[in-house]
Order: C-alpha cells, then sequence, then structure tokens
C-alpha cells in the first residue's frame, strides 16, 4: 500500500552514516488470510541495497489499522511521513481516514515513548546527544499534535515554533560526528529541567486540547480493508 521513511531523515537530523528505515504496510492476498495458515502480518528486512543501508518493516494492512485505532502514533507518522518511497490512491484514503482517528488520548503514547528515551539516555555513560534528540523530538511532537491535530516529526520544524535555542546546537553536535556526539556532564541538570518541563507542557496541552475522546474511523478502515482485500489476488 505504501512505504514511507521514518526515523533520522524523518526527524530531521540524519547523520552521513544513518540508515534509512523504511516504513509501511503491504496487503496479503485473500486466500493467506481466510485459511488456517495465515500470512506473513510483519515483514523485516535488513541490508545494503544500491550502495544505501536499509531497515524495512512493514506489517499487513489489517494489523497496521488495528494500531492506528489503539492510538498508536508511531504508526500515524509514517501514514503521514512527507518522505515516501512508494504510494497507491489507497495510502491518501488511509491518510484521511487516519486523521479521523487522532485523539486526544495519544498525548499516552508521546509521555510513554518520552519516559522510555529518557531512561535510556539517563543510563548512558557518557550521555550521548542523539537519545537526547529522540527525547526532544517526541515530546515536541506530541505538543504540537495536541495543539494542532496534525502529526509532525521533523524537529527543525517543531523548533521553528517551539524556539528552543539548544536544539540547533545538539543537532550540530550529533551530525559533527562521534567524537562530538556525547553531552557535557554540566548540561545533564538543565536538560533534565528541559524534559520535566516539556513533559508538563504535554500533560497541560493534552487537557486542553480540542481533539475528539475517541476515533471515528473504525468504520472506514473496515471498508477500506475489506476493498483491498477482495482487490490483491
Amino acid at each position: 500500500m505504501f512505504a514511507t521513511i521514518s526515523g533520522a531523515h524523518l526527524y530531521g537530523f540524519p547523520s552521513p552514516d544513518s540508515d534509512f528505515d523504511l516504513r509501511g504496510v503491504h496487503q496479503l492476498p485473500l486466500e493467506h488470510v481466510v485459511g488456517l495458515d495465515v500470512g506473513q502480518e510483519t515483514v523485516e528486512k535488513e541490508g545494503i541495497y544500491d550502495g544505501m543501508e536499509i531497515d524495512l518493516v512493514t506489517h499487513d494492512a489489517k494489523k497496521f489499522f488495528g494500531l492506528i485505532l489503539k492510538k498508536n502514533g508511531y504508526v500515524l507518522e509514517q501514514v503521514f511521513s512527507p518522505l515516501i518511497v512508494h504510494t497507491t490512491p489507497e495510502h491518501d484514503e488511509l491518510k484521511a481516514i487516519a486523521a479521523d482517528c487522532i485523539t486526544r488520548h495519544h498525548a499516552h503514547h508521546y509521555l510513554g515513548f518520552a519516559a522510555t528515551q529518557w531512561k535510556l539516555f539517563q543510563k548512558e555513560d557518557p550521555p550521548r546527544v542523539k537519545p537526547l534528540l529522540y527525547v526532544y523530538r517526541v515530546l515536541l511532537t506530541g505538543i504540537h499534535l495536541m495543539r494542532s491535530g496534525e502529526i509532525e516529526a521533523n524537529l527543525r520544524t517543531l523548533n521553528e515554533t517551539a524556539r528552543l535555542s539548544y536544539i540547533d546546537k545538539l543537532i550540530e553536535r550529533k551530525l559533527a560526528g562521534p567524537e562530538k556526539g556525547n553531552l557535557p556532564e554540566a548540561d545533564m541538570a538543565f536538560h533534565e529541567k528541559e524534559y520535566e518541563r516539556l513533559v508538563c507542557d504535554l500533560e497541560a496541552a493534552s487537557e486542553k486540547s480540542a481533539l475528539p475522546e475517541a476515533p471515528s474511523g473504525k468504520a472506514a478502515l473496515n471498508d477500506l480493508l475489506v476493498r483491498i482485500r477482495l482487490s490483491v489476488r
């Protein structure tokens, strides 16, 4: 159905050696879903293709649609990624439906994801800039979603509104290479306060959000799934 680029390239801070994270949806033929032996719901492949390091993960449409209904922000980022490798008319239809599946409870996804990334960052010795950028990317994406109802995963674009002076400096350090990719110990207390402040901002944005309580796209997703199942032979 579609394949888009996720990861550092989508987030706006890829290094020259960053691999390409391809994410998307495939469609199992009807005979692979009606029998006892179900086809491959998830496909994962890694390797070098045309000189590029590729990390590919795709889910069957039914599994992916279920994730959309579970308030999973990560799959929404894949649907709406502007870095499109392959698309179809069904992908465009899915975008329209997915917009009706965004709720204010997607904040929980981003709060949980940020907490996990922050714990991983704290465990590093010495602490690196890259995981810290992922923390900020997740929190700012969540805040932007709660306020605007739109998915935006590019940290540079998000910072045009957030205007956090340290973001560009962190990205510069990350892009400078491994030798400059570590974070000075003196900065740790500052970033901990910023992490806690942005968590509070995301929680507040969720409380004030005009987004609905529940997704309204289930029937449309079901209709799309039935149609693509019957069309794939």
